[in-house]
Parts: C-alpha cells; sequence; structure tokens
C-alpha cells in the first residue's frame, strides 16, 4: 500500500473527515505527533502522502517552538522534490513559508463558518463552491511564488493554492464538521471566538448546521485531488 502520514501539531487538530477519500485511495495511514521524540530524525520525502494539519502556533514562533524551522527544512526538501503534499491552516502556512513567502499575523481573527470563492472551477475547490466551511485563523500569508491562488474570503484573500498537481495548501478546515475533537476547539479558543464576534452557543450550533455539508463537499475535494497526483 501507499503510505501516507499526518503530522499533528496539536492533539485536537487531526486528518478528520479528510481520513476516508485517503484511505479509499488506498494510503495507509500514520501519524507523528511533533512532540514525539522520533519527530526531529522523521524522514518527511520518503512517504508517498504528506498531510500536515493545523495548530494555534505561528509558523514565525522559532524561540516558542524550536521544532519549526527543522520541520520546514524538511517541508523544503519534500516540496523540491514534488512529492504530494497536503497543508491545512497552520500546515498551509507551513507551506508557504518552505516555499519562501511570508506568513504573518492578519487583521482580523477569521472564525467561523462561510464560504470560500472559488477562483478556478476546473480544479477540486469545485466541490466546496457555495459550502460554509469552517475557518479559524488570525495569521496569513503571501502567495508563494510559482504558486497558484485556487480561493479567497471575504476576510482573507488566500485560503487555498497548489503548485501543479502534487501541492494543495488550505487555510480552511474542511475537514471539520462531524468531529468530536470540535469541543476541544471551543474550550482552548474562547479568546479567538470573542475577537470574532462569537459565542460557544452560536460556533456550536453553525457547527451543527453547516459540519455534515462542509465534509461531504471536502471529502470529494480531497478524493479528486488525490486521484490528479502524479
Amino acid at each position: 500500500m501507499k503510505s501516507a502520514l499526518i503530522i499533528r501539531h496539536v492533539p485536537h487538530e487531526g486528518v478528520a473527515g479528510y481520513r476516508d477519500p485517503i484511505e479509499a485511495a488506498g494510503y495507509q495511514v500514520d501519524r507523528i505527533d511533533v512532540c514525539d521524540p522520533d519527530f526531529s530524525s522523521c524522514d518527511l520525502v520518503r512517504p508517498d502522502l504528506v498531510i500536515m494539519m493545523g495548530g494555534p502556533m505561528g509558523v514565525y514562533e522559532h524561540h516558542t517552538h524550536p521544532w519549526i524551522p527543522c520541520q520546514l527544512r524538511r517541508l523544503a526538501r519534500r516540496l523540491e522534490a514534488d512529492r504530494p503534499t497536503l497543508g491545512v491552516c497552520f500546515g498551509a502556512q507551513m507551506v508557504a513559508a518552505a516555499l519562501g513567502a511570508r506568513v504573518y499575523p492578519g487583521g482580523a481573527k477569521e472564525v467561523g463558518f462561510h464560504p470560500v470563492k472559488v477562483h478556478a472551477r476546473d480544479t477540486p475547490l469545485r466541490h466546496v463552491e457555495g459550502v460554509p466551511v469552517l475557518h479559524w485563523h488570525g495569521d496569513t500569508f503571501d502567495l508563494p511564488p510559482g504558486a497558484e491562488l485556487l480561493a479567497s474570503s471575504h476576510v482573507y484573500p488566500h485560503q487555498a493554492f497548489r503548485r501543479g498537481r502534487n501541492l494543495l495548501a488550505l487555510q480552511f478546515h474542511g475537514e471539520m464538521g462531524e468531529d468530536p475533537r470540535f469541543d476541544a476547539w471551543i474550550e482552548q479558543g474562547p479568546d479567538d471566538l470573542a475577537a470574532a464576534g462569537h459565542t460557544p452557543c452560536a460556533i456550536r450550533a453553525a457547527h451543527d448546521e453547516h459540519g455534515p455539508r462542509a465534509v461531504a463537499a471536502s471529502r470529494a475535494m480531497i478524493a479528486e485531488w488525490l486521484s490528479g497526483l502524479d
């Protein structure tokens, strides 16, 4: 079987709804946390697919999280080799940084369910056109050199990009909408919710209303992307 490695930056941000299409595409899924002692020596080039998930940290917080520059160096080698890679939220920001783009604090917290504007409807992003998906971030990034912008939101212009067929970066959380770990997001992010003008009850209601449709659309997106890998 093909190998897929999930890089998890915090325990409550896993692959969630993306696991089904990854396994359906014939991948044997493994996972490693950045706090794992083996992570510093983990070969990020070797797996057939690498999925880098989200986290509350900033790509620029090297002093607080010394594993970040190490991970960026190894990620850059993988991207140079054009190995299939998916980045989600913080993972997408790491991809942007590894490609030489600037990652920085944005002017607003983007938290909640709302759709993205898809710029290229002949791409896998067409599946999420008009579908409210979860956003939960405050950082943003410049579009990396050679990357194609795929989607924007009314808050931040850079919501998704690709480079060739093997790299997809998603700022939004299409994987979340049915995973019980969303409770941990609410518990650990009260300041983010307040900054975006939401309450825990409101975000939970939005999750219950929009989550299943968001996950279904996003699974179709990931399945199509995986089917087109070189």
